[in-house]
């Protein structure tokens, strides 16, 4: 039934004749002597619908079977005198009497003179009406059903889509793709490898089509120019998609144009090199987006799906949990930023310009992504990269996908979400944040694990996770320039993450404030800062980690445990404030959690405890959880909630200042 559904696709071809070809059929008297009748020849206005070559064949009012069936007689016999064959398909008598023929264009001319003929309409396609399962589940604002209305159409945006040979004629995408004149990709596998249009530009038409496609595309304004990086197979080498990525920024330094987002809707082994250049694309200002692969595996094993600085993207199905059919799957883990429609997308097909068809994968996905991205450039179109990925998680649909769909492994580090449209032009500047996931350390005794920001994020705190809560805390480090979140495995810990809350917000500056010594309380030296972290660190790696509650009052500080270290993260910006939240353990919970209210955004997730236990704190969406190992009471979430003050609140202070 749900493939049935995504068939109905597209617009009706309602083929609209203009009422200066309405014909009015003649009587079946005879013609006068010396004249020859001619009858219409209509065809459909939309040109790529027809079907050439085929032609209903209307015989005028009055007429009976015999008048068709010596129609048919009298137009074989004079094709056949010239060398010409006719087939006959079908015949109508009911609502009107005539055939449906299949002809050439020499025989047209024929028919057209026959004495019995009112008007030959050639034939044309028609489609079925509706919204396909996955441009319904994108749209969150109540719509007029069976109609696509997203915000925008993203017209303002450039698209580079590396892919396969793509049918720019076809009916969804004519005059909305332009085909470059790269190429660079392997010879086909096999000695008898037939290179069909239809199969050489299978993947790369339908993924143009989800993009762009008139009536299956999420943005159908944005331009796509097609950079061929894959064979007739689907394959391609790192080298190919190198050269493409030099090709792409040749022509953006020749020809510069904004916004862009260059569209990666493939995966290979873990390449240095690939992320190297996808990062450096992002750093000039494009928006990358890729394909999570399509192994059921860690996304991080991947490129470019591995490149932190890339939007990757899993696929999800109709329900809203991790696609998976038989050994295959989309890829999961902390390298997924967002998860997106990938099962049974209807879109255009190669097998001819009027043909749609259905496929799987995580590259269906990423192009729905490249569509939502391009709608939010439409809109904000001096978004910075970081940016665009901050309004794609926050206007996502959240805490959706069932937790067991994930691998253990991936449990915490899998994004809960699902890619959806905005649902109208946010008013006043809104701070977005994020949570990155570091690689799991190993159980060694100085073992560490890092997180990392992404180009044009502000780390607003540092927080570490160990499975069974023990862990010696983390510690900021300045590691090429850039601020790093390294946590540090305990003694009798199963590993450490790492996690780096990282957000966006305009003049937004943080910087992290250290303990002097050993025991000292780190806190913001000026009061123009607001605390939206704090973060400990245990010097010997047999100390466990225990947080103690932050000061937020008018010393914004994060005291040091006995033994310990601690960091307070610093931040200021215009309008820019900040308060702590905290919930109690109740007497029989293992998990505690706390969330921001609305117009509020987590920046810190600390766990506190005045006993014994052992806890692990972490984030989910705008809420902090803390875990608890140990028996005793007295456990309490604390969550570090900030934003920017809105605009009526910033008038009024403004007005008491001035009275």
């Amino acid at each position: 039934m749900h493939l049935v559904l995504v068939l109905c696709l597209a617009a009706l071809a309602a083929c609209d004749y203009s009422e200066d070809k309405e014909v009015k059929a003649p009587q079946l008297d005879h013609p006068d002597p010396g004249t020859e009748r001619v009858a219409e020849l209509l065809r459909c206005t939309k040109s790529v619908w027809r079907i050439p070559e085929q032609y209903l064949v209307v015989l005028r009012e009055g007429t009976r079977d015999s008048h068709v069936q010596r129609t048919v007689s009298t137009l074989r016999a004079q094709a056949a005198r010239r060398g010409h064959a006719i087939h006959i398909m079908h015949t109508y008598s009911g609502v009107f009497h005539g055939f449906l023929i299949k002809m050439s264009s020499e025989v047209l001319p024929m028919a057209l003179k026959l004495p019995h003929v009112a008007y030959i309409e050639e034939d044309s396609s028609i489609f079925a009406q509706g919204i396909p399962w996955n441009l319904e589940r994108i749209i969150q604002t109540k719509h007029e059903t069976g109609k696509y209305t997203p915000p925008n159409d993203g017209a303002q945006v450039t698209v580079f889509l590396l892919d396969t040979s793509v049918q720019t004629n076809h009916r969804e995408i004519e005059g909305k793709v332009m085909v470059t004149d790269f190429n660079s990709m392997p010879e086909e596998d096999g000695v008898r490898v037939h290179r069909q249009a239809s199969q050489c530009d299978s993947h790369g038409t339908h993924i143009a089509g989800v993009l762009s496609g008139r009536d299956s595309g999420v943005a159908r304004g944005v331009s796509v120019n097609t950079v061929r990086v894959l064979n007739c197979q689907g394959r391609g080498t790192v080298s190919g998609a190198l050269a493409g990525l030099e090709y792409i920024r040749a022509s953006l330094q020749a020809q510069p144009v904004s916004p862009v987002i260059i569209l990666l809707p493939f995966v290979g082994g873990f390449s240095r090199t690939l992320n190297t250049a996808c990062r450096e694309m992002v750093h000039s200002g494009a928006v990358l987006i890729a394909a999570a692969g399509n192994y059921q595996d860690d996304a991080c094993m991947y490129s470019p799906a591995s490149e932190p600085e890339v939007i990757t993207v899993g696929a999800s199905n109709a329900a809203d949990q991790p696609l998976s059919s038989g050994t295959t799957g989309t890829n999961l883990g902390r390298c997924v930023d967002v998860f997106a429609p990938g099962d049974d997308i209807i879109s255009a097909s190669s097998d001819c310009p009027t043909c749609f068809t259905t496929k799987s994968g995580t590259s269906q996905a990423a192009a729905h992504v490249a569509g939502i991205a391009a709608v939010l450039l439409n809109a904000y179109p001096s978004a910075s990269p970081a940016e665009v990925l901050q309004l794609l998680r926050y206007h996502a649909v959240q805490r959706v996908i069932n937790p067991d769909s994930l691998p253990p492994e991936h449990y915490l580090t899998t994004p809960d979400m699902v890619a959806a449209l905005p649902t109208s032009a946010a008013t006043g500047e809104k701070l977005l944040c994020r949570s990155v996931w570091s690689k799991r350390s190993g159980v060694g005794s100085f073992d560490t694990a890092v997180a990392r920001c992404r180009h044009g994020e502000e780390m607003f705190s540092c927080s570490s996770y160990s499975p069974n809560g023990v862990h010696a805390g983390e510690r900021i480090e300045i590691r090429d320039g850039q601020k790093v979140c390294e946590a540090h495995h305990g003694i009798g810990g199963q590993g450490v993450y790492a996690i780096a809350r990282c957000c966006t917000g305009s003049r937004v500056k943080c910087h992290a404030s250290a303990s002097l010594h050993v025991g000292i309380d780190a806190e913001c030296s000026s009061q123009e800062f607001q605390l939206t972290g704090c973060s400990s660190h245990y010097i010997r790696s047999q100390d466990v980690a225990q947080p103690s509650w932050p000061l937020h009052s008018n010393r914004k500080a994060c005291p040091a445990g006995e033994g310990g270290t601690s960091h307070a993260f610093c931040c200021h910006a215009p309008n820019l404030e900040c308060h702590l939240i905290e919930h109690h353990q109740s007497e029989f919970t293992k998990q505690v959690e706390v969330s921001c209210e609305d117009s509020w955004t987590l920046t810190g997730c600390n766990a506190v405890s005045h006993g014994s236990v052992t806890h692990a704190a972490y984030t989910r969406g705008n809420t902090c959880v803390i875990q608890m190992f140990g028996g005793d009471k007295g456990a309490a979430a604390i969550a570090i909630c900030c934003r920017y003050r809105p605009l009526d609140q910033q008038s009024n202070n403004n007005h008491e200042q001035n009275t």
